[in-house]
């Protein structure tokens, strides 16, 4: 089992030139309609509910620009959350307050069909934890937390160093203190 502060071995032998994608806040000139990644309710979102939430602020929705302007080929939405530290294991939840923790949601996280098996899944997710590793110099956050819609994406998730709550199999975190250390 990987301690806590250890880089995930997924995150040591990353695999994506990070310089080929551009990864920017959704905008009026992306293509939402074209986007298409095989789980009806990811494509749904992005079509009609993202640009609202993102105005809003319910959530930040990011995009990774594909080779056609304003093409999306992967997205990802960032929300703030919190929950109650008796939710963690043990070891991790008595050196914490008394009070709800502070997290950041990955609501969702897709890439278009036309862009899968290439590791931009990867990407994304290196860029979320990323921007999450930024923010909490400004605002507390302890823990990303994302739920895995199926088996696939727990195994992912699970590849980046997330862990299932003990209650909850599908729900997953990952102590923002291992990327912190290592200066992503």
């Amino acid at each position: 089992m990987r301690r806590c502060g250890e880089l995930p071995a997924a995150i040591a032998s990353a695999s994506v030139d990070e310089t080929q994608v551009a990864v920017e806040p959704l905008g009026s000139h992306h293509d939402r309609a074209s986007f298409s990644c095989g789980e009806p309710a990811l494509d749904s979102y992005l079509r009609r509910q993202a640009a609202q939430d993102a105005r809003r602020r319910i959530a930040q929705v990011f995009v990774a620009v594909g080779e056609r302007p304003g093409e999306i080929a992967g997205y990802y939405t960032l929300s703030a959350a919190s929950f109650e530290k008796d939710r963690l294991p043990v070891e991790l939840a008595r050196r914490l307050p008394h009070y709800p923790v502070p997290a950041v949601v990955i609501g969702r996280l897709a890439v278009d069909r036309g862009h899968q098996r290439r590791g931009l899944g990867e990407l994304l997710l290196l860029d979320a934890i990323r921007r999450v590793v930024r923010a909490s110099d400004m605002v507390g956050v302890y823990a990303m937390v994302v739920d895995a819609k199926n088996d696939r994406a727990l195994a992912f998730y699970e590849r980046y160093g997330f862990r299932s709550f003990p209650s909850t199999a599908r729900r997953l975190f990952l102590p923002l203190r291992t990327f912190e250390m290592l200066g992503l």
